[in-house]
């Protein structure tokens, strides 16, 4: 009897041994095509390559190789393209992706046309697709998809933080400055909404046209508003001529405030502090802020030629991460399967602690109120912001029940 018990229990050791090398099996086997393909668009050498581009393809791959280079013990390969902020350039190469070079995911940070479009196709592919720098809100809104995911932050969030942070400093009167297409539209509904609802005052407005040079007219109607905020709602290059005009016009040494709506590091790196001083800008990323953001940071300039993060970058980080954690934890490549564990796990990495993914696909991260110092305060290079304390997701991005997404519950 008593070797009988000794065989019964060796046979359940063996048996439970046989289970988990046949589950281990399983999860291998369900990794499709023996690989996980990652692809990645976005403007590689454009405008706006400085945004994103370039940069977001080196913190992918840091992502891959932090992880290991594998999952569920099988490589993980990312692909890129340069999607010229082009539509048809954009989705061929999507739809490419998906039906030849069976790719699982794609990241996407470019043009609000390019990023619908896509997400509309990945939805039919059922892949999952994680945004990290385009902004327009339609993304977890009325163009929603069960399949995507907003790692960073759009056309309500950003005005909502902005507007917050003026108030807050108890600022009144506004005025802006926006560029005359649907980008600087979206921007300044949400954002004359949030200034009433807290009491303020839009005084006035002008609208430019895209790739103006010379601001001077409209940076003095702004200035002769008397408004105490100057709110500039552009991008790219003309950001950067309005607010080199905007410190010729010394508008912040009279006693108005100017400011930006999201607004990446590498603008103000390249106007310099000289410029930018006095900036007021809300930021989900900032490489200096904490000994986390310190470290990323550091060995991502290690690798960037000293050129500091975007927090776009510091995103696409997050989100290929996010999705190779919750690939290695469904046990698949699958796209319903690990779109279910990213909504079901916080995200946690060095710019996101337990931050939840809410339904819509939002994911709840703070932003951070900052201001540009003046080149006297600057301690070094790429030493440009004074931060504020975090404001939660819950108080930035739009409630569920304003979004007019149809699959989010009732």
């Amino acid at each position: 009897m008593k070797n009988f018990r000794h065989s019964l229990a060796a046979l359940r050791a063996v048996l439970a041994t046989a289970s988990l090398a046949t589950v281990a099996g399983l999860a291998q086997a369900q990794i499709s095509d023996d690989m996980v393909r990652i692809g990645l668009m976005a403007d590689l050498s454009g405008p706006y390559s400085g945004n994103g581009g370039p940069g977001s393809v080196l913190a992918a791959r840091m992502a891959i190789e932090d992880f290991g280079g594998k999952v569920n013990g099988k490589p993980v390969e990312l692909l890129t393209l340069d999607d010229q902020n082009k539509p048809d350039v954009g989705l061929n190469g999507a739809r490419k992706w998906l039906e030849t070079d069976k790719v699982d995911a794609i990241v996407g940070g470019s043009a609000s046309s390019i990023a619908l479009g896509v997400q509309t196709l990945m939805k039919e592919k059922q892949k999952p697709y994680l945004i990290a720098g385009t902004v327009t809100s339609d993304l977890t809104g009325k163009a929603c998809s069960p399949m995507a995911f907003q790692f960073l932050v759009d056309t309500y969030s950003l005005p909502k933080a902005g507007v917050k942070t003026l108030v807050d400093k108890g600022i009144k009167t506004f005025f802006f400055v926006t560029v005359d297409y649907a980008f600087g539209a979206a921007l300044q509904t949400e954002a004359t909404r949030f200034i009433e609802q807290a009491g303020g005052k839009v005084v006035g407005s002008v609208k430019h046209p895209l790739g103006t040079t010379d601001f001077s007219s409209y940076l003095l109607q702004a200035q002769s508003s008397g408004a105490k905020a100057i709110v500039i709602l552009n991008a790219g290059l003309d950001l950067s001529n309005s607010l080199k005009q905007a410190a010729e016009f010394r508008i912040t040494k009279g006693g108005q405030s100017v400011s930006v709506f999201g607004m990446t590091i590498n603008s103000v790196g390249a106007m310099g502090l000289e410029t930018a001083q006095g900036l007021s800008i809300t930021v989900p990323f900032y490489w200096d802020r904490d000994e986390a953001s310190r470290a990323w940071s550091k060995r991502f300039m290690d690798r960037n030629n000293g050129v500091v993060p975007t927090y776009i970058m510091a995103g696409v980080y997050s989100a290929v991460t996010h999705y190779l954690k919750s690939v290695q934890a469904a046990g698949t490549d699958a796209g319903p399967a690990v779109v279910a564990k990213m909504k079901a796990t916080p995200v946690n990495d060095f710019m996101s602690k337990d931050v939840k993914i809410r339904e819509d696909g939002q994911v709840m991260r703070p932003v951070y109120p900052v201001e540009v110092k003046t080149p006297a305060q600057s301690k070094g290079k790429n030493d440009f912001y004074t931060v504020g304390a975090a404001i939660p997701g819950e108080q930035i991005f739009r409630p569920l029940s304003e979004g007019g997404c149809d699959f989010v519950k009732k």
